[in-house]
């Protein structure tokens, strides 16, 4: 069975996490022709308005096909729902792009982790996930899960079914906060069996701040962060992607210049850790 699910989180919000999935999503079907599977699993179903029209976001809620309605389906109701039935096709607005397909969310989300929790289905949740994906993972190349800021039940679940993760974070004070926060957390439950931490990848990052420069050097410092080696540079035109829509529909009209050639670093170094990973399983 293939490793190939990664869990995207940052227990402090405003990292960029939303359009670094969209991203590397993009980039993977453009550059290395991998069919993708992003599942927004953020109430704020920022990552989906960002690969679908809102009108047709709506349309989606309103007809019950988002990633709330499977999991209601299989956790609340004990149904067996076919997850097929919620994935999207043909989302996104880069031509060059055509193999990335979408399970939306919806606010209602947040109402669905409330049940979860006051009915103490917790252990239901997790296998419903641990469903998911393991069906998943033989259909996509690379499965990308946008988890919502925090630490709730329903990113833990994510973060303990999951191959992988990676944490977006700012080189600044409170996003670091964040990482050291995750990272207490997992010490404190070893128990739970976390996902792998492919590594912490520095986003909008200034290059003019010493500030930033400061905090990212130490993030580099600190070994449980695990950097990648490229960085994000915060920039206008990766933050017009989130709202893309102009005639040229190509890659490069979407990621222009030096942004476009931080994602494709990154999304290299991605590739190459999960292929390492996978190596060094195969020889233990």
């Amino acid at each position: 069975m293939p490793r190939n699910t990664i869990a995207v989180m940052n227990t402090k919000g405003g990292v960029g996490k939303s359009t670094l999935v969209l991203a590397l999503a993009e980039t993977l079907s453009c550059y290395h022709g991998k069919n993708v599977l992003v599942i927004d699993s953020d109430a704020q179903a920022s990552v989906s308005s960002m690969l679908t029209s809102v009108a047709n976001l709506h349309r989606l809620q309103s007809e019950g096909l988002t990633i709330v309605d499977h999991l209601v389906g299989r956790v609340l109701q004990g149904g067996t729902p076919d997850w097929s039935r919620v994935v999207i096709r043909d989302v996104g607005d880069v031509d060059d792009a055509r193999s990335v397909f979408l399970i939306p969310s919806d606010m209602q989300l947040t109402l669905f982790e409330r049940e979860v929790s006051k009915e103490q289905l917790h252990a239901r949740l997790r296998a419903a996930i641990a469903q998911l994906l393991l069906e998943v993972r033989s259909v996509f190349d690379v499965v990308l899960i946008d988890c919502p800021p925090g630490l709730s039940v329903l990113t833990e679940s994510w973060l303990r079914e999951s191959d992988f993760h990676i944490s977006p974070t700012k080189a600044d004070y409170v996003s670091v906060c964040g990482l050291d926060v995750f990272r207490r957390f997992k010490a404190f439950n070893p128990e739970m069996g976390f996902a792998e931490n492919l590594g912490v990848i520095v986003n909008m990052f200034d290059t003019t701040s010493p500030t930033e420069a400061e905090y990212y050097q130490w993030l580099r410092e600190n070994p449980d962060n695990n950097c990648f080696t490229g960085v994000v540079p915060r920039a206008q035109s990766l933050q017009d992607a989130a709202r893309f829509r102009t005639q040229d529909r190509s890659y490069f009209a979407k990621y222009p210049g030096h942004v476009g050639q931080a994602v494709r670093a990154l999304t290299e170094e991605l590739l190459q850790r999960m292929d390492a990973t996978a190596s060094a399983a195969s020889a233990a």
